[in-house]
């Protein structure tokens, strides 16, 4: 049975149960599910939340690497967020409650470049605690 690759998306400062659960909600929508994380650039992270990440990309990669749900990570384009997708070319494309930036985009760009791949919105896990902004004001992260 050839492995459905499922991709997610996101800047991941600090791995907390929010992101586990959305490894486990991306990996659960194929019991072959081979799991692609994609971290955001620094100067992405900069760009879209106004500020840098308190985790360097490559530090990031590393936290993200060490889970288990997780079968690949690699870091996102620089300027052109497209081709890192293409080039993994992936079954499925999961996206969190709050990703708003590129959506319309994305698809509009998979469209046009005949990828043809389910776009899924996953659900989010307690969103009034588990996001990084919040557990910093708490000191956890």
């Amino acid at each position: 049975m050839q492995a459905i690759k499922v991709m997610v998306f996101g800047t991941f400062d600090g791995v907390h149960l929010g992101h586990l659960d959305f490894f486990k909600q991306a990996k659960n929508l194929s019991p072959n599910a081979f799991l692609i994380v994609s971290i955001a650039r620094d100067k992405n992270v900069l760009k879209i939340k106004g500020k840098l990440p308190l985790y360097t990309e490559r530090k990031r990669m590393y936290l993200v690497k060490k889970n288990d749900l997780v079968n690949k990570v690699i870091l996102g384009g620089v300027d052109n967020y497209l081709a890192h997708i293409l080039k993994e070319n992936p079954d499925i494309i999961c996206l969190g409650y709050d990703q708003k930036a590129y959506v319309k985009e994305l698809k509009k760009d998979l469209k046009k470049n005949d990828v043809l791949v389910k776009i899924v919105r996953l659900k989010p896990y307690k969103k009034h605690i588990y996001k990084n902004h919040l557990l910093r004001k708490k000191r956890v992260l």
